[in-house]
């Protein structure tokens, strides 16, 4: 089954205009928590993760009238399953100013499933600075965690069963914005 049907056969639990919502209510709930954005750097991790972190630096320049630095942080290297599948493209870290060290670091992704991205995000994060405090902002959780990790930012909880699959749509990578809910195909149970 090719991905266009796949996509195809998945019902929509997010369209554009919550994205945005979800979006400008995380951005809020970090100046609320922060006490302003002063010190907060925010780390997309690749790829969705990196397009949802510039949007939310816009939100919050919104909000408070401060450009926030914002960068990616790859976590290749970092993986716990580089021996299974050892095959894959190294991505690029970019440190807004090169320094995270005393800053309220905010790490962005799309989805929470397992825990182990963020504890491979936590492990990069480690060799590049010691910052004053790390948070985490996903756009959606599905649940199912392997790992002690939670979010302090959601845009939704989505409780999922391991036979659905949850995937995240942006315009920057797929021409939508959107996140999708369906089964699992034999195919994907697979990889």
């Amino acid at each position: 089954m090719d991905t266009q049907q796949h996509t195809d056969s998945m019902r929509p639990v997010l369209e554009a205009q919550d994205i945005v919502r979800v979006l400008t209510r995380i951005a809020h709930e970090i100046v609320e928590r922060a006490k302003g954005a002063d010190d907060v750097v925010l780390l997309g991790i690749p790829t969705r993760g990196v397009y949802l972190a510039r949007r939310l630096a816009a939100k919050l320049e919104e909000i408070t009238g401060t450009k926030i630095p914002v960068g990616s942080l790859d976590i290749t290297m970092y993986r716990d399953d580089l021996r299974m599948k050892p095959a894959r493209a190294i991505g690029r870290t970019e440190i807004p100013g090169d320094d995270i060290d005393g800053r309220l670091v905010v790490l962005v992704d799309d989805v929470l499933f397992s825990g182990r991205t963020i504890r491979a995000a936590l492990d990069a994060l480690g060799d590049l600075g010691r910052p004053r405090a790390v948070q985490l902002a996903v756009l959606v959780d599905r649940g199912h965690r392997e790992l002690p990790i939670r979010a302090d930012y959601v845009g939704k909880n989505l409780p999922t069963s391991l036979r659905e699959t949850v995937k995240v749509q942006l315009q920057e990578e797929d021409g939508r914005d959107a996140v999708l809910l369906g089964q699992r195909t034999a195919q994907a149970a697979g990889q």
